[in-house]
């Protein structure tokens, strides 16, 4: 089968990255295939995978169709007479493991980051950290964080290492709606998988908490979280020390400082009457303040508790944040996740992990292609169907090789 010349890696060598073992022994394993004749867990797998990589709008009577086609038995060698109802489909969202789907998530994420090269794995691992909504059609959710749109909400909170998702946690009840929970349980849960990690969590201004700050401290989890601006603290020391260090090709320094930060603490009155009482706490955290040097001159303040990194690696890395700001929109507009396949949280996890899955694939295959993202998901989706023509020709006794790239 042709591909393209100029490419370092193939789709049928990115898919070798999927742990079909592992996706044979979870099945034998776990309860994933309890209660279930047809959509086992193996063929429930690839029937989301492919359909998230062929479906411009996915839905679950398009997960029928997919299955119940011929091109999709073919490919996946599965019995002809085999058939499912769209019924089926839902009734499985809502009762097969997610954890299934979590294992392989993992898994092809460790393989991947594996083969980072030196240079992209030295010195910080910089995790972005930001969380994305998904509405459409959501309200008709039975739970689903509420903003009061007249729509129910179901938040990914996401953790991004500029090439790959290496983690994600799924929230819909309206505690959540505060980015100073969401953040921090998904940043905990990532550090959690690795204690010995040497990452740093680069976080929006949703995250303001000072004890969500201390305790990460506490935690030895470094941080850089962008400030809102004119935040009250009480300067300890100047950390500038040298007058050149007040300019960089990209911005001015205003201030990096040594810094204790205040907090409201919780009040009950006599009367049962609750309030803030502000309080300082006596944990040293790093202020740095910068004004770009663009048309812009925008002025931007950071808090940090890293005292290593000089004040413009910090805004660099910040800067970099914005990774993740591309990936979402990759994920809503290239792999359906701009509505819900499911609507009960088990199916939105399993749709959730696949659609990483997914988007693993075709970022190593941009990323080693050196492609844009329209471009990596339009060549893979031609070659993902040579595949299945080259497939079909050699079950009619034809020569595969001959396939030309459509």
């Amino acid at each position: 089968m042709n591909t393209f010349k100029d490419h370092k890696i193939t789709v049928s060598q990115i898919l070798q990255f999927i742990p079909e073992a592992l996706l044979t022994k979870l099945s034998s394993t776990t309860s994933v295939d309890k209660y279930t004749k047809v959509l086992h867990g193996k063929k429930m797998f690839y029937l989301l995978l492919y359909s998230i990589l062929e479906n411009d709008r996915l839905s679950q009577r398009s997960l029928e169709d997919t299955f119940n086609g011929s091109i999709f038995k073919a490919l996946f060698d599965l019995d002809e007479n085999e058939k499912v109802r769209r019924s089926s489909i839902s009734d499985r969202f809502s009762k097969i493991d997610s954890d299934y789907f979590k294992t392989i998530y993992e898994n092809i994420y460790e393989q991947f980051s594996s083969v980072y090269s030196k240079k992209e794995s030295e010195g910080y691992n910089i995790i972005r950290v930001d969380s994305t909504l998904v509405s459409e059609t959501a309200g008709k959710l039975v739970e689903g964080l509420d903003y009061k749109t007249g729509k129910k909400h179901i938040k990914y909170s996401t953790l991004f290492d500029g090439i790959l998702p290496c983690g994600v946690e799924t929230f819909n009840t309206s505690s959540y709606s505060s980015e100073e929970l969401a953040l921090p349980e998904a940043i905990l849960k990532h550090v959690e998988k690795d204690k010995n990690h040497n990452n740093i969590y680069v976080i929006d201004r949703g995250l303001q908490s000072t004890r969500t700050m201390q305790e990460f401290t506490s935690k030895n989890i470094p941080f850089i979280i962008r400030s809102k601006q004119n935040r009250k603290f009480n300067e300890i020391e100047s950390l500038i020390k040298d007058i050149n260090r007040k300019d960089s090709d990209n911005y001015t320094l205003i201030k990096d400082a040594r810094v204790n930060l205040f907090t409201g603490k919780k009040i009950t009155s006599k009367t049962d009457k609750t309030y803030y009482r502000e309080e300082l706490i006596e944990q040293d955290f790093r202020l740095v303040v910068v004004k770009t040097k663009c048309n812009e001159q925008k002025e931007f303040w950071f808090l940090t508790n890293d005292f290593e990194m000089t004040p413009f690696q910090i805004a660099d890395y910040y800067k970099s944040r914005w990774d993740i700001e591309v990936f979402f929109r990759f994920l809503k507009q290239e792999l359906n996740t701009a509505h819900l396949v499911s609507l009960n949280k088990n199916g939105t996890q399993v749709m959730i992990y696949m659609t990483l899955i997914a988007a693993m694939l075709l970022l190593i295959y941009k990323h080693t292609n050196n492609l844009g993202y329209k471009t990596a998901k339009r060549r893979f989706n031609m070659e993902l169907k040579n595949l299945v023509i080259a497939l079909i020709v050699a079950l009619t006794g034809g020569d595969p090789n001959k396939v030309p790239i459509i």
